[in-house]
């Protein structure tokens, strides 16, 4: 008796394949990438290609000899872990503390539950978000290398400053046009909110994503920092710069849309969108720490069952 073997999620219908989806992807992050190199210099391209190399490796390894399966690593979702990991980190992070993190990203967050299709919660933020609770208080954690060190071939002399959120918080001047186009210091990949958009397009124009999580996403959290900055200016921040600095425009497009992770209906990727904004927001205005993003949409892939099921499609004919 021969029984049917059902693959993991997303159960889509679709001429695209998960390798063309997935290195569709990497193209689209490529503007980004070019951008952090730009700005940079060396540390961004080493930090990028070495955390790809370590994402790779771990999954090779992993399904080689702990899950005796063939390795899968050709079909790009290990690079774009890699990338994606890469792009939430300072260009100045030790290449060791990349390492952990790429472990955890493809060993705990990804492999432990069976693969691609099968995690529930995005590889990459998770990697992101264990550093950045396992070592706070180391400096290349802790402090962001700025465009100022254009062309550095080493990666510990960048001068080093505050993300934007942290300068805005502090009572600095940050320009717009500068975090737009990504002159400002933050992780390598997530600076150019131009770049990122431009990834965004294509993702939209090869049909590898929807409107519905990104534009739900940053129409909710701008709603919501625009009532908080309406109620008190001298507090809370003007809505644009929560909308062009830090992991905004990077988590809306790149990360909140991972299809293995997001809900499967329009109507729940427009509730995921909504619960990803409000929450960053609510992180940014009253957490301890300046950035929210990670953090948001983990806690939204959480609630993604909930949702596909509160979400659910009637069956055809019924």
């Amino acid at each position: 008796m021969s029984l049917l073997t059902v693959s993991g999620s997303p159960h889509i219908q679709s001429k695209q394949t998960t390798k063309s989806i997935m290195w569709t992807v990497v193209i689209a992050l490529l503007p980004a990438f070019l951008v952090g190199v730009y700005y940079f210099g060396l540390p961004a391209l080493i930090v990028t290609l070495t955390s790809v190399l370590f994402c790779v490796l771990f999954e090779w390894l992993i399904q080689k000899y702990l899950l005796k399966v063939k390795p899968t690593i050709n079909d790009g979702s290990a690079v774009i872990t890699g990338i994606l990991l890469a792009f939430n980190l300072p260009a100045s992070v030790p290449l060791w503390i990349l390492a952990i993190g790429a472990l955890v990203a493809i060993g705990v967050a990804k492999m432990s539950y069976g693969g691609l299709g099968k995690n529930p919660f995005n590889p990459a933020l998770v990697g992101r978000v264990f550093l950045f609770i396992s070592f706070p208080s180391k400096v290349a954690m802790s402090d962001w290398p700025l465009p100022k060190a254009l062309f550095s071939n080493s990666l510990t002399d960048a001068v080093t400053g505050p993300t934007p959120l942290l300068a805005l918080k502090n009572g600095q001047a940050v320009d717009l046009w500068n975090m737009f186009i990504g002159n400002i210091g933050g992780s390598l990949g997530e600076v150019s909110a131009l770049a990122l958009i431009i990834g965004g397009l294509i993702l939209l124009f090869r049909k590898v994503i929807t409107w519905h999580i990104p534009v739900s996403f940053l129409l909710s959290a701008g709603i919501f920092a625009l009532i908080l900055w309406l109620i008190d200016p001298s507090q809370y921040l003007n809505p644009a710069y929560h909308l062009l600095a830090g992991g905004m425009m990077l988590g809306a497009i790149f990360m909140a849309t991972d299809m293995v992770t997001s809900p499967i209906t329009y109507k729940g990727q427009l509730v995921f969108g909504i619960g990803c904004g409000v929450l960053t927001i609510i992180f940014r205005n009253f957490g301890p720490m300046p950035e929210g993003v990670s953090f948001a949409i983990l806690i939204m892939n959480a609630v993604t069952p909930l949702i596909n099921k509160g979400f659910k499609p009637k069956p055809f004919g019924y």
